[in-house]
């Protein structure tokens, strides 16, 4: 979630003084971009997992802090309610072996974590949304403890002016059932909680940053579409990845008037192609007002005098409250900066296996288009870029989305035929091993072929379950004992039984 900030209050002068410093960092990164001294490494694979908590009963169990304290490993974090946690990987080079090194360091960590955190009372759950949270799991009371939480919790619900409604329905859980429907109204951002992601990270030199942005907002329809995992929420069978328009919701500053006046939200996909970083980051500057607006006493022209390597503490807190689901990243340490490109739309789960081949099929997909001779975003509309978002969240793997030179069509069909090639020359380019490649892009292919991602698991194992007479908090919970055993024996899930 960000940096520590400390419990305040913001005045009409904190805020003006805010944008002010955020637009003086503004100027300083146009400085930086023109001198061209940003540092650019080789391509490093780094990743956040967002992960639940939960107690015997596969309820949520409300204890990050003590989890957190078992554990004792600082790349765990804290995280907005007690019922996460983070685990934060060090970035590493993507050439030669180095994912399956990762994969089993993760593997090792995480069992190492669950076993501490299991004298707590809980476990860990890699899972997009926890299927048993349950609206009274939303009250104040059950924000992490980190002041910063509770108060953006308060500046959001104050810039919206009422409370958060939470509307949403989706397919219907078996052929010829009825849709669900959730409707429910909330007096905190808890709701946005329940929707853990993986965060992908890639260090970007600045003059290729936008074809980067622009190739893995084209394809992040693709990629929720592959790697739905959240499709029960509030005991509501909804849309496949349904963390995606709840997250938006959950964190909307608008009110109904200002969606009505078509104001941008605060989880956005963007308007259109960039041609460099600097547009995102002025967009964000422009276009939102602050919601934490708290000031540091740098100055960057003077830093950059000293050949030194500015905070731009202002500007990045302001980015870390706008919710791209492509977001740029400004990072400085040991007197040099650099830029990163985040990806966000992924949900976490089902297995780390899973989680590796999502990385890999992004990291090289990406890498690919981004070096193509007809970049791929000139040959469709921004517009089909984001309706593939929301098709793919609602009817995952299964959904229709577009594609230039083909049309309409299937998200397995487009991947086994064309990104799946392409994802192999991006690996490829970055000199990652050809064994290493093939088995992780070949979940990838397997899941295209079986057709079952963590959604359509998770969905089939509680109809299943209903179909046997169980009531569906019964059947949540059931799904996922079940999925848990499942995660943590590793295998990936297009292998797995309902």
């Amino acid at each position: 979630m960000g940096d520590h900030v400390d419990e305040r209050v913001f005045t009409r002068q904190d805020r003006t003084r805010f944008r002010e410093k955020t637009a003086r960092c503004l100027d300083a990164l146009a400085v930086m971009l023109a001198d061209g001294q940003f540092e650019v490494s080789e391509p490093r694979l780094g990743l956040e997992i967002e992960l639940n908590l939960v107690d015997e009963a596969c309820d949520p169990a409300m204890a990050n802090a003590a989890a957190l304290d078992a554990i004792a490993d600082p790349a765990f974090q804290t995280e907005l309610a007690q019922f996460n946690i983070e685990i934060n990987v060090e970035p590493r080079p993507l050439a030669g072996s180095s994912v399956t090194e990762l994969e089993q360091a993760l593997r090792t960590s995480l069992n190492a974590a669950d076993e501490r955190a299991r004298g707590t009372g809980c476990g860990l759950a890699m899972i997009g949304m926890l299927p048993t949270l349950d609206e009274h799991h939303f009250t104040g009371e059950w924000l992490s403890a980190d002041p910063r939480y509770d108060l953006l919790s308060q500046q959001i619900l104050a810039a919206r002016g009422e409370d958060i409604e939470l509307r949403l329905d989706g397919p219907a859980l078996i052929d010829g059932g009825a849709r669900e429907t959730l409707d429910i109204v909330c007096d905190t951002i808890l709701p946005e909680a329940a929707c853990t992601s993986v965060q992908l990270h890639l260090q970007v030199d600045p003059t290729e940053f936008a074809a980067y942005w622009n190739s893995a907002q084209a394809i992040a329809g693709v990629q929720v579409a592959l790697a739905a995992n959240s499709p029960f929420f509030a005991g509501k069978a909804l849309w496949h990845e349904t963390r995606i328009p709840l997250f938006e919701q959950a964190t909307d500053t608008r009110s109904v008037e200002l969606k009505n006046q078509r104001v941008r939200p605060r989880v956005w996909f963007g308007e259109r192609w960039v041609t460099s970083i600097f547009d995102l980051f002025e967009e964000n500057s422009r276009y939102f007002p602050a919601l934490l607006p708290v000031t540091s006493d740098e100055d960057p022209f003077e830093v950059l005098a000293r050949g030194g390597a500015p905070a731009l503490s202002e500007l990045r807190m302001h980015n870390g409250t706008v919710y791209r689901w492509n977001r740029p990243i400004y990072d400085g340490s040991g007197g040099g900066y650099h830029l990163r490109l985040e990806n966000r739309v992924l949900p976490a789960g089902p297995s780390i296996v899973d989680v590796l081949a999502d990385a890999a099929f992004y990291y090289g997909l990406v890498r690919a288009l981004a070096a193509a001779d007809r970049p791929l975003w000139t040959q469709m509309t921004f517009d089909a870029a984001e309706e593939n978002l929301h098709s793919a969240a609602r009817d995952g793997i299964e959904s229709r989305l577009y594609w230039p030179e083909v049309g309409w069509i299937g998200p397995r069909e487009l991947v086994l035929r064309r990104l799946l090639p392409a994802a192999a020359e991006g690996l490829d380019a970055y000199g990652v091993d050809p064994t290493e490649r093939d088995r992780y892009l070949g979940v990838i292919e397997q899941r295209c072929l079986t057709g079952r991602n963590g959604a359509v698991w998770q969905r089939e194992n509680v109809a299943a379950r209903e179909r046997a007479g169980a009531t569906r908090s019964e059947a949540l919970h059931g799904m996922l004992a079940d999925y848990l055993e499942r995660m943590h024996a590793g295998d990936p899930v297009h292998t797995w039984e309902p």
